[in-house]
């Protein structure tokens, strides 16, 4: 298949449009009539994901993050940015960028399948026409009653997390949940309105999260990549799914820090 055709794919599930102003995805470098065989998929096109994707010949990179964010005014290998590109651009691999288009399609309700939530509603609404709602996050019940401190244990095995940090009183019962993968720093909002009791996200500072309390609910911070990295399986099955001709292969893409 051509990139462009494979982009075509993409975006009849996960449309650019659906992607927020201030966001990049799409296309970061890459011929369109370029045939596309073995793709690569990661979280972020960091260094090591760029050698990998060099090294396994992949045709295509495909990642969560955009590479290019925000806009740069040059290429060379003196920046971080230019760097990697240079190196895609070399080898001929092209680099495209699933970001906030797949939060509203795709993510949100992925995460809200490994949670079991049910009675699912948008957490914030970015677009509205005639038919539904969408947008980032949902809200909804959980399988059952639990104690924060299950909760949190539920949320390191369902999204293969080693640990997890907690806002608010472990043994607090908690039955309604909203979810926000990746940065949740200024959306805990949301999930006070929507009445849930515990808010599940990443990028939680020390602030929101003492005020999150405050308002009356808990808080799990599963951190920014812990949940993000479903996007990697889902791509990987909906590739295999959609465009079985295609060899997706997921990167040895480890999480970028570690706790001690």
């Amino acid at each position: 298949m051509k990139l462009s055709e494979v982009i075509a794919r993409f975006e009849e599930f996960s449309p650019a449009d659906f992607a927020e102003k201030w966001d990049n995805s799409g296309l970061m470098c890459g011929r369109y009539d370029k045939e596309i065989k073995r793709v690569l998929i990661a979280v972020d096109a960091g260094d090591a994901v760029v050698e990998e994707a060099l090294l396994t010949e992949a045709d295509l990179l495909l990642t969560h993050h955009p590479l290019i964010f925000p806009g740069i005014s040059h290429i060379s290998d003196r920046d971080i940015t230019g760097r990697r590109l240079y190196k895609l651009i070399q080898g001929d691999t092209a680099c495209y960028a699933m970001h906030t288009n797949f939060d509203v399609a795709g993510m949100a309700d992925e995460a809200a399948d490994r949670l079991k939530l049910t009675d699912r509603k948008v957490l914030m609404v970015t677009r509205t026409d005639a038919l539904a709602e969408e947008g980032i996050g949902r809200t909804g019940r959980l399988p059952y009653e639990m104690s924060l401190k299950e909760c949190a244990e539920f949320v390191k095995d369902v999204f293969l997390i080693d640990n997890v940090r907690i806002f608010g009183d472990p043994e607090k019962r908690v039955r309604t949940a909203a979810v926000s993968p990746g940065s949740g720093r200024h959306m805990s909002h949301y999930a006070v309105e929507a009445g849930s009791d515990v808010f599940i996200s990443g990028d939680i500072d020390h602030h929101e999260g003492i005020d999150a309390v405050a308002a009356g609910i808990s808080v799990i911070d599963a951190g920014h990549w812990g949940i993000e990295k479903i996007f990697c399986t889902y791509m990987r099955d909906f590739i295999k799914r959609e465009m079985p001709e295609l060899i997706p292969e997921i990167a040895s893409e480890t999480a970028p820090f570690m706790v001690v």
